[in-house]
């Protein structure tokens, strides 16, 4: 594809997860001799696994224990990684560069106080008026600003206070379609010119009772010992979330060129899209938004970062969609990365997109999880690199990262 000086580079990457943080720690796991297991918690929430957060020091990128404290875990990992991205661009601490950086978050509706919670429930046992109880518990159990679940807002409110990010400000809330949502937003306004820089990402905090119980009420969640996402289908499916923190620096090539910033690799498009689900939808909706992204691709392997999350029957849609592709004339070389880090749901995206940028960056791909024919062997180095994302319930997305020309590769 033809660059621009508005090509979207992506100048800064901040990941935490089960595996670690920071940028070397995850672009090991691109090294040839690599082979990656999956840090898995299968005893604290059983007979659901999650992939729980590495240890990290708050303090590295949050150094004010009082914001700390007001925050729950999902703000404390997205605004932890939200300064490793700022701080790998060479952006943190540049009042010049952090006034103009728009910030595009995508976010859940936050942690409930569970033991709030429990509490009413305990007190209900019996009592009828229950408005008198809620105003009895309530003042004297929640913080002022809070009320049962901290909203999806306070995540970006956060970075903005912290990091002293004070650009535009945009959160997208819908799960996995919000991560797409959030990406393709902040591509098309570079691209568009409304927008030079711009910080998007998003968090997940896996260790949750009150998110377990609500995606198990969905019968969303995998059940009992761990398998890679393809190896789950026979079973029903389901997916194993796993905290993470994913941000990253978008810019237009031109104004990092200016400040002599180093990219990663560029963003050459984001699409999405929303099917009903019926059979076959959610595969064709895949196959159309490929068409639109990269139909003037060169027919030959194709490195692909799959979002699956391993629920079923839509991880078997995307798995039609990948078979689709060889009708295409295309080889696609797949990795489903959830099955390494787990699901972060409106993160997970930019997880796969920050993997994406260091695979191009760094000439080295994902080894295979297992569970699907096209986790075969990359010829060479991925010179671009295709994420999915095919959210679990609703939402199709596709997105392209190249190798950027025109500036040294970091």
């Amino acid at each position: 594809m033809r660059e621009t000086p508005r090509d979207v580079w992506v100048t800064g990457i901040g990941l935490v997860s089960s595996l670690g943080e920071g940028v070397e720690a995850h672009a090991a796991l691109l090294a040839p001799a690599a082979e990656p297991a999956p840090v898995l918690d299968e005893a604290a929430f059983a007979p659901y696994v999650v992939h729980p957060l590495a240890p990290i020091d708050l303090s590295k990128q949050i150094p004010k224990k009082s914001d700390q404290r007001q925050m729950e875990g999902w703000q404390r990992i997205g605004v932890y990684a939200a300064g490793l991205a700022l701080t790998d661009a060479g952006i943190a601490g540049k009042p010049e560069l952090l006034d103009r950086t728009g910030l595009v978050v995508a976010a859940g509706s936050g942690e409930r106080d569970t033991s709030v919670d429990r509490t009413v429930l305990e007190k209900l046992d019996g009592r009828e008026d229950t408005g008198l109880l809620a105003k009895e518990i309530l003042p004297s159990a929640l913080r002022p600003t809070l009320f049962l679940a901290q909203l999806s807002n306070l995540l970006a409110g956060n970075i903005s206070v912290v990091h002293n990010v004070t650009g535009s400000s945009r959160t997208f809330m819908g799960e996995e379609m919000a991560g797409l949502a959030a990406a393709e937003n902040a591509v098309r306004r570079i691209v568009a010119g409304q927008g030079e820089l711009f910080l998007v990402g998003g968090s997940l905090n896996s260790e949750r009772e009150d998110l377990l119980l609500g995606y198990e009420l969905g019968r969303n969640l995998w059940r009992g010992p761990f398998r890679p996402v393809w190896a789950r289908r026979q079973a029903g499916g389901g997916f194993v979330p796993g905290s993470v923190g994913a941000f990253l620096v978008l810019e237009a090539r031109a104004h990092a060129e200016a400040r002599g910033a180093r990219p990663y690799a560029r963003i050459a498009g984001v699409v999405s899209d929303r099917s009903n689900r019926a059979t076959g939808e959610a595969r064709a909706s895949g196959l159309r938004l490929f068409q639109s992204l990269c139909g003037a691709l060169p027919r030959a392997q194709l490195p692909v970062l799959s979002g699956a999350s391993g629920v079923e029957p839509v991880t078997g849609e995307e798995r039609g969609f990948l078979d689709d592709l060889r009708a295409e004339g295309f080889d696609p070389v797949v990795r489903a990365y959830g099955s390494l880090l787990g699901h972060g749901v409106e993160a997970h995206l930019a997880t796969g997109l920050a993997l994406a940028a260091l695979a191009v960056s760094r000439g080295g791909f994902l080894p295979p999880s297992g569970g699907l024919d096209a986790e075969h062997r990359l010829d060479g180095s991925p010179g671009r690199v295709l994420v999915t994302s095919f959210g679990h319930w609703r939402g199709e997305g596709l997105a392209l990262v190249e190798a950027a020309g025109g500036g040294e590769a970091r």
